[in-house]
């Protein structure tokens, strides 16, 4: 009985959270995962290659010169599909030079917390927003001025409110992180 007629082979059926993130741990392979995000089907390295050459020096893709697509095309062969392949997001067929997703990478939602700038993560955002509206309670129940001028209610509402705007917000923002939502990825997206 082989590996995979065992079971054995956890890969085969999905990769393991360790697997996933290593595969989108390199930036590369990220850029990979998501010009793959829109294949149908087997797609050519050299077409995934020179798309991810673009992303990488910030160029169209006609733009790309022959030794940047070749520097780019070499690593996803040698390196970066094979590995991809063993996780099993991807079936990479070195010998007729294509890549394909598989289901699961296709069923993985991936979303990039990505923080640019001046901006704070959502964890820390929402430990902010449970703060203000622990303070803003407290200030209800001990009957504070102004907070005693409204009901109780009045107040639930405002926080749940509060909480419901965050979360409306947060998912917007979430979808248009993800892997795929867009023509390119989100760590190029301002």
């Amino acid at each position: 009985m082989t590996e995979v007629e065992s079971g054995e082979n956890s890969t085969a059926d999905a990769p393991t959270e360790d697997e996933l993130f290593d595969v989108l741990a390199n930036r590369r392979r990220r850029y990979a995962v998501h010009a793959l995000d829109d294949a149908d089907g087997a797609t050519e390295i050299g077409d995934v290659a020179e798309q991810v050459a673009a992303w990488e020096y910030g160029v169209d893709v006609e733009q790309v010169s022959y030794e940047e697509r070749k520097r780019v095309y070499t690593a996803l062969q040698q390196s970066h599909f094979p590995m991809m392949d063993d996780a099993g997001v991807v079936d990479f067929d070195k010998n007729r030079g294509t890549v394909e997703p598989t289901e699961s990478l296709d069923d993985v939602e991936v979303y990039m917390d990505v923080v640019q700038g001046h901006e704070i993560p959502w964890s820390v955002y929402y430990l902010g927003v449970s703060g203000v509206a622990a303070s803003l309670m407290a200030a209800v129940w001990t009957g504070t001025w102004p907070f005693a001028a409204l009901p109780d209610l009045a107040w639930g509402v405002a926080v749940t409110a509060m909480f419901g705007v965050s979360a409306v917000a947060h998912t917007y923002y979430a979808r248009g992180q993800r892997i795929g939502a867009s023509d390119e990825p989100p760590e190029l997206r301002e």
